[in-house]
């Protein structure tokens, strides 16, 4: 039987002509992972399985939704001098191993220890700081709360005693508020995982205008997942307005200071999220109250200015008011009158004057004293004899007509 082309060496030398088969990437898989040297990893405990010797721990990120196995000695688990229990933060040391035939990943750990609560607390204050110091606490950023929300989102406990403190408190003062509740994991592996997705479910929903994230009060250990990173930023990144409800006004967790209003109980937010109905109702009756006596006084001021101006002489007997003004107006024409006929008086004499003026210096006031105008056929004026031919025909005006004249001759 003829041998095949032999196989690529390297994952780069791989190609669709030759490709590797899947034992072959199993094996380089295993064999890269048996050169790891062994390490110390950080988890959550969600799983326990114990056998004769040996316990199978499922251990998963508390921050993503990703998990691996790991193998370790009961006896390694006694040496930890704390009960190990489903949900606590645990260090392995442990060396990574891959089964080719099954293509998973595990871990084989040799050592396993807690993570103390006063770690735990002191990575929270790391994460405070470094929050703090983007800007995630800063008070500029708080979105307000709406005064009468449509819904209520409500991200609590399945069953929880927080739960019936929000929505009984809040429809004790609004009995018509709506919610929109979503029941997750408040502790435990899938804590981080469930509220993060139900806060951003609730956030795309465009008819919530609040949303509660509430949970009793409990150990710091149980309120750690409301300090978690992820939890945090899905927070800040909401459009919509959170309130934290988490345990009891000892209770701090960093959720408090990334949400825009932190209730210090799940009851505190129930009454915080919407108004008290009597409360407004009387502060509308204060209102209404204000409002008419307003009007009233303000009627009664236009009331007593009407009958001022009513007791006026002027309103008692509008025909006087009247009558003074029409003496005003009749000795003001008069006075027109008077004035405008003194004028024409002395326009007319003056007229009379230059007329007088202007007949004095006519030509014809001269003719009429005697005189006469020669003039030449073209009507050019004789005014030297030398200008007069001989048998010419002169044109004489008289003060009453004109007639013709013949020069006889012309004297020297």
């Amino acid at each position: 039987m003829t041998a095949g082309p032999p196989l690529p060496e390297r994952a780069a030398e791989t190609s669709a002509e030759h490709p590797w088969p899947v034992r072959v990437l199993s094996l380089k898989i295993s064999d890269y992972v048996e050169k790891m040297s062994a390490l110390w990893v950080e988890g959550q405990v969600v799983q326990v399985n114990r056998r004769a010797t040996t316990a199978y721990l499922v251990l998963r990120d508390p921050d993503v939704d990703m998990s691996l196995t790991a193998s370790i000695s009961v006896h390694a688990i006694a040496a930890m001098g704390t009960p190990l229990v489903e949900g606590a933060r645990v260090v392995l040391q442990a060396k990574p191993v891959f089964w080719p035939k099954r293509g998973t990943l595990v871990l084989d750990a040799r050592q396993i220890r807690p993570v103390g609560v006063g770690d735990l607390l002191a990575r929270i204050e790391i994460l405070k700081q470094r929050l703090a110091a983007e800007g995630l606490f800063d008070a500029d950023r708080k979105r307000p709360l709406p005064f009468i929300p449509r819904c209520v989102g409500l991200v609590t406990g399945r069953e929880s005693a927080a739960e019936k403190d929000v929505v009984e408190n809040a429809r004790r003062r609004w009995p018509s508020v709506r919610f929109a509740i979503r029941e997750v994991a408040v502790q435990g592996a899938g804590a981080v995982t469930e509220v993060t997705s139900a806060v951003r479910e609730l956030d795309a929903n465009r008819d919530v205008d609040v949303i509660v994230i509430a949970r009793g009060g409990g150990a710091a250990e149980e309120l750690l997942p409301f300090s978690n990173e992820t939890l945090l930023r899905a927070v800040s990144e909401a459009v919509t307005p959170v309130v934290s409800a988490i345990g009891h006004d000892v209770d701090t967790p960093l959720l408090d200071f990334v949400a825009d209003w932190r209730a210090s109980t799940p009851t505190d937010a129930g009454k915080r999220v919407v108004p008290d109905a009597a409360a407004e109702r009387d502060l509308m009756d204060g209102l209404l109250s204000r409002s008419r006596g307003s009007v009233l006084r303000r009627i009664e001021q236009e009331r007593h200015r009407v009958e001022a101006q009513r007791s006026r002489p002027v309103m008692a007997d509008p025909a006087a008011f009247l009558l003074r003004h029409r003496e005003l107006v009749s000795a003001l024409r008069a006075r027109a009158h008077e004035r405008l006929s003194a004028r024409l008086a002395r326009e007319s004499d003056q007229i009379g004057h230059l007329a007088r003026q202007a007949r004095a210096l006519s030509p014809q006031s001269t003719l009429d004293r005697g005189y006469a105008v020669v003039q030449h056929r073209n009507g050019m004026v004789v005014r030297s004899r030398l200008d007069v031919d001989a048998a010419e025909l002169l044109r004489v005006r008289v003060a009453d007509g004109d007639f013709g004249v013949e020069a006889v001759g012309r004297s020297h």
